[in-house]
């Protein structure tokens, strides 16, 4: 059992004898007290959907879920229905677009490295890489002799993402985006 200074997003935890998806995890230190942080947790139950919202003590032990994680490409979009197949038996999972909502802008056919947090059999959750590659579809021209350490325009992604980029980037070209805060890291 891992304390509540160990868990992180999108993992399944059992609480109140119901499972939950933790999609958010805030530290907060508390002054006045014994060096005592604590952890917001915001969890959605599985079954219901429904948010949960509950601070723990750093110390303070949560039950893992029972889940696994499955190595799965990006099929085809079916209505609301998001299809992945799983890369090793070829299992189709199906994740609802407003569950995966935040996911989303990082989800094309060729993106690599997602995973399908599976619960009782019914997947819950995807789990996207550190960063994906996506093409700039939209940008101003870019700015002969621009630095790369110069200021940044709006680029508009193959997915509809929009992030900031330098000047010298150009529409047309791919680049390496991080997944956790949406923000250019190199060119791909």
């Amino acid at each position: 059992m891992p304390k509540a200074s160990e868990i992180k997003k999108n993992v399944a935890v059992d609480y109140n004898g119901k499972v939950y998806l933790v999609k958010e995890v805030t530290k907060s230190a508390v002054c006045g007290r014994a060096g005592g942080s604590l952890y917001r947790i915001r969890m959605y139950e599985i079954a219901t959907g429904a948010k949960v919202d509950e601070s723990f003590k750093a110390d303070e032990m949560i039950n893992l879920a029972d889940f696994s994680r499955r190595a799965v490409t990006f099929s085809y979009i079916d209505g609301d229905e998001y299809v992945f197949m799983d890369s090793e038996d070829y299992t189709p999972y199906n994740l609802n677009k407003d569950t995966i909502a935040d996911e989303v802008p990082f989800v094309t056919e060729s993106t690599l490295g997602l995973q399908v947090f599976v619960v009782n059999d019914v997947p819950v959750a995807l789990d996207l890489p550190a960063s994906v590659d996506l093409l700039i579809t939209e940008t101003d021209p870019s700015i002969k002799g621009a630095s790369a350490t110069a200021r940044t325009k709006p680029a508009t992604l193959s997915t509809g993402l929009i992030i900031q980029v330098p000047e010298y980037i150009s529409s047309g070209e791919t680049v390496k985006v991080n997944t956790e805060d949406h923000k250019f890291i190199s060119r791909a």
